[in-house]
């Protein structure tokens, strides 16, 4: 009986604080002949039933029957059974009293109710209570005999700990058998809030979240933290320290399940407790016996709070509590063992080929040397899967002296640097390690050569220094294939890491017919060697090759849509390269005018932005958002956005040809706003060579129209025309031939401005590139005058006759289309929550500390938000955070924007003091 663990809420009168479940109690109201409440102790099972009968104002219909442990012999059970049913309305006319005897015939007791039911024509519930008590065999025989053959209208309702065996199977085929299991027990986010409310116990959401969490929605869990919050001090601190340790979830946990155990199983349970999950065989292994895969099995199939993970059975783990209570009878029986256990547990991952666990189970067992040695050796696997964020987690779990005294790990933590942009720290961390070679046990300095390679190459790349990426990939693969690091097996999976850096450093430099190859070939080895994240890196940077070398866009988008497929299968959809897909898509998109999905693929990609990490592909996002900006008509969103790009460009020192491609859409922002002094002022600031470019000339183009120039237009489109100043993708070349059309009217020269009219048509019309049109668009009268309907683009040119606007705009241009006021705001570089959340803490004094107890996080995530709040907004200081903040609208223009005290942050939605 779990009565005394129910939890409380007045549904109606007369159900003593229940939560109301209606999605269970229709469940139970519809239920087919026979339903199976099955859970573990304290899933609130009988409270469930209780008030469920209450609810549905069952009572006088419903026979309750409670099998406690002394009553489990057919003597017992049947004449409460009968008892029950006469206390109903019906089975007081029908059902013949019984009375007990030593002698008395189960079987002749089914047979006789069986015939006093017969006439039943109303429905009756036999609801049965802690029927895994039946220890009978008979009785159970006896009870599945009357669910077999009782009339329609008795129905059962079987309430137990774990699953017995009445036949039931038969039922299940005959769809005569409803399941109530812990799963649909288990209570939702709502219910523990509703639980919490009525007890009188307000929690901060978060707190609320971490308590659903830790007890897995268990009811008897929830029940007992709300007990042990009655008059705390600090609900937020017990919240996140509650677990099975906790004095009243472990006496309960204690009594309910652990002692039921026998002493093999306990001793199991203990010893395998300091495991996050457990096999069979690792069981064994840690318990010096054998058969643990039947046990687990056993427990998970009572119920005994042991979860399977797999639909094999084969790996299991702890509720969170039961785990909790476990830990603590280890440390408490047999503490000299921990450390053992762990280390068993180390050695056993190890061999069955799962580093991650390994390093945790030996980091737990304070066997630094060890920890470190087993991460070294699988260093490189774990870097070329892709798993960055569980090293720099398995490196923070190693001691700031075991971190300096090892070499091998200061070539990991260079590595974890250079995940973070740290480039000099990075390289600070190489000389480190390099310079304590000697220190190395031999037999481990091939390998380390291998790390100390792979980190130079990683660090050349992201320094985008063309000559040393190549000198590292050829040295990599020397160190690969010598004598003495061949055995590692490392040969085929560094030589595809060396093509594919350097054809993503060749694609950031500019060289592209270098990199595409580089690319190809990487990504095939990759396949063939099974490295699905080189082959995601390659493809993503193929990607966007393709996007600005291939028309129409096809080939770009069928590569986009590969990578995003390979980057969802393999859980990398927040990988700064899957931004690079995204961007893709959104291009082929921005210039077929379909906004709006487009809008959702930049929106995506600037989710993935590690600009500190990663600052090309951030340039690019922001290039790709000026330009969803400029072709929506949102002019001054592309000065803003130009601004943040060129912060970060100044910031991290990239190079500038990215940034190039975003300042000539800022100019021909200036021009459609008619700021062309403005715009000269820009172009005198840019290089000679730059302005070389073709995007740039393009610009210079519509300046020079704009400005009643038309012949110094054609001097600066000349060159694109010609090929001579590429412009990648191809669809900008639709627009250079507007601009040509539209300079050549204007110079009386029909016949040209006829021919680039044509020309513009037919280079935009593989890709549908409406867009081309529209950032300076013709005006109604030039654009009939030179594409007729009859043209092979007649359908092209119907959509731009659409779309072109009747009012003149800047000089020699028609109206280009206005923002539309209802959508809805952007970011130039989109925050995260945390990060918001973080910010608006920004305008109070609060210090560090301050606001990560506001916010129920530690200091250190709190700065970490902070210095990527910093990059961000181009910040250097909490002021100028604040100001360019509240420039953007992330933050509130409040006078009282200063004002000291933990609850007094003025930006907009402003968190209370419960850190909501």
């Amino acid at each position: 009986m779990e009565s005394d663990f129910t939890v409380g809420r007045t549904a109606r009168p007369g159900v003593g604080g229940v939560v109301p479940r209606p999605g269970l109690f229709e469940v139970l109201q519809t239920s087919a002949r026979v339903a199976v409440v099955s859970a573990p102790a304290g899933a609130g099972k009988t409270v469930l039933l209780r008030s469920w009968i209450s609810e549905a104002g069952l009572e006088g219909r419903v026979a309750w029957v409670s099998v406690s442990p002394d009553e489990r012999d057919p003597q017992q059970f049947w004449p409460a059974v009968l008892g029950a049913l006469r206390q109903t309305v019906p089975g007081a006319a029908l059902v013949r009293e019984l009375t007990a005897a030593p002698d008395l015939d189960g079987w002749a007791v089914v047979e006789r109710l069986l015939k006093d039911l017969a006439p039943l024509d109303n429905p009756v519930w036999l609801v049965i209570d802690d029927v895994h008590e039946l220890g009978s065999v008979d009785i159970q025989r006896q009870l599945e005999l009357l669910a077999m053959r009782a009339p329609p209208e008795l129905r059962f309702v079987l309430a137990t700990r774990h699953d017995v065996r009445l036949g039931l199977h038969r039922l299940r085929l005959e769809g005569e058998l409803t399941e109530i299991r812990p799963a649909d027990l288990r209570f939702s986010l709502a219910e523990a809030r509703e639980l919490f409310a009525v007890a009188g116990i307000e929690l901060a959401e978060p707190a609320l979240v971490m308590l659903h969490e830790r007890t897995e929605g268990w009811a008897a869990g929830l029940r007992l933290a709300a007990l042990s919050l009655t008059g705390h001090p600090d609900p937020a601190r017990f919240a996140a320290e509650f677990s099975g340790s906790e004095r009243t979830v472990a006496e309960y946990l204690l009594a309910e399940v652990l002692e039921r155990q026998s002493p093999e199983v306990r001793r199991l349970l203990l010893r395998t407790s300091v495991l996050e999950r457990v096999s069979g065989p690792l069981a064994d292994a840690l318990t010096g016996g054998a058969g643990g895969e039947r046990v687990l099995q056993e427990l998970e199939a009572a119920n005994a709070f042991v979860v399977s993970l797999d639909a094999a059975r084969s790996w299991f783990r702890y509720h969170h509590l039961f785990a909790g209570l476990l830990q603590l009878e280890l440390r408490r029986t047999a503490p000299e063992e921990v450390d053992a256990l762990h280390r068993a547990a180390a050695r056993w991952f190890a061999d069955h080929g799962h580093p991650v666990e390994a390093v945790r189970h030996a980091q737990a067992a304070r066997d630094w040397a060890s920890a470190a040695r087993l991460l070294a050796d699988h260093w490189p696997g774990l870097h070329l899967d892709g798993q960055a964020a569980t090293v720099h987690a398995l490196l923070a779990g190693f001691p700031a002296e075991a971190r300096a005294a090892d070499s091998e790990l200061a070539v990991l933590a260079a590595a974890d640097e250079l995940a973070a942009g740290s480039l000099e720290e990075a390289e600070r961390l190489l000389g480190l390690a390099t310079g304590r070679t000697a220190s190395v046990p031999v037999t481990r300095r091939s390998r380390l050569g291998v790390l100390v390679s792979m980190v130079r190459l990683m660090l050349a790349r992201q320094r985008m220094d063309l000559p040393a990426v190549a000198a590292e990939a050829k040295a990599l693969r020397v160190v690969a294939d010598a004598p003495d690091t061949a055995p590692l097996g490392l040969s085929g999976d560094l030589r595809a890491l060396t093509l594919i850096t350097r054809g993503i450093a060749e694609y950031w430099g500019a060289r592209l017919a270098e990199a595409e190859p580089h690319l190809e070939h990487g990504i095939a080895l990759a396949r063939r060697i099974g490295r699905p994240y080189l082959e995601f890196l390659g493809l993503a940077h193929c990607t966007s090759i393709a996007s600005v070398r291939s028309s129409p866009y096809a080939l770009a988008e069928e590569r986009a849509r590969q990578t995003i497929e390979l980057a969802r299968r393999h859980g990398w959809t927040d990988e700064p390269a899957v931004g690079i897909a995204y961007i893709s898509l959104a291009a082929g998109l921005i210039w077929r005018r379909q906004h709006e999905e487009a809008g959702e693929w930049v929106r995506r990609a600037e989710r993935t932005l590690r600009a500190e990490a990663e600052p090309m592909t951030a340039m690019a996002i922001r290039y790709v958002r000026a330009l969803l900006e400029l072709a929506r008509g949102r002019d001054q969103e592309v000065l803003a956005t130009f601004q943040a790009a060129e912060r970060l460009s100044r910031l991290l020192d990239a190079p500038d040809w990215p940034l190039m491609r975003t300042r000539a859409l800022r100019l021909h922002a200036l021009v459609r706003l008619g700021e062309t002094g403005r715009a000269e002022q820009d172009i005198a600031e840019i290089s000679e060579q730059d302005r070389d470019s073709g995007e740039i000339r393009m610009a210079v183009a519509a300046l020079r129209i704009a400005r009643d120039d038309p012949h110094a237009a054609t001097v600066a489109l000349a060159p694109v025309l010609s090929g001579a100043a590429r412009v990648p993708p191809t669809t900008w070349l639709a627009h250079a031939y507007l601009l040509e059309s539209t300079a050549r009217d204007a110079l009386g020269d029909p016949t040209a401005a006829g021919h680039a009219m044509r020309r513009a048509l037919e280079t935009a019309a593989s890709d549908g590139a409406l867009t081309a049109f529209l950032f300076h668009p013709p005006t109604q009268q030039l654009f009939d005058r030179y594409a007729p309907d009859g043209s092979e683009q007649a359908t092209l040119v119907g959509e731009i006759r659409s779309l072109l606007p009747a009012e003149p705009g800047p000089k020699g241009f028609g109206a280009t289309e206005p923002p539309r006021s209802a959508d809805p705001p952007w970011l130039v570089d989109p925050l995260t929550q945390s990060e918001i959340r973080v910010l608006r803490y920004l305008p109070t004094n609060l210090s560090a500390p301050e606001i990560a107890r506001e916010l129920f996080v530690s200091v250190t995530t709190v700065r970490t938000h902070l210095r990527h709040l910093f990059i961000k907004l181009g910040a250097h200081r909490r002021t100028e955070a604040v100001a360019v903040a509240r420039a953007l609208g992330l933050l509130a223009a409040s006078p009282d924007a200063h004002i000291r005290g933990a609850h007094s942050p003025t930006a907009l939605d402003a968190p209370t003091s419960t850190g909501k």
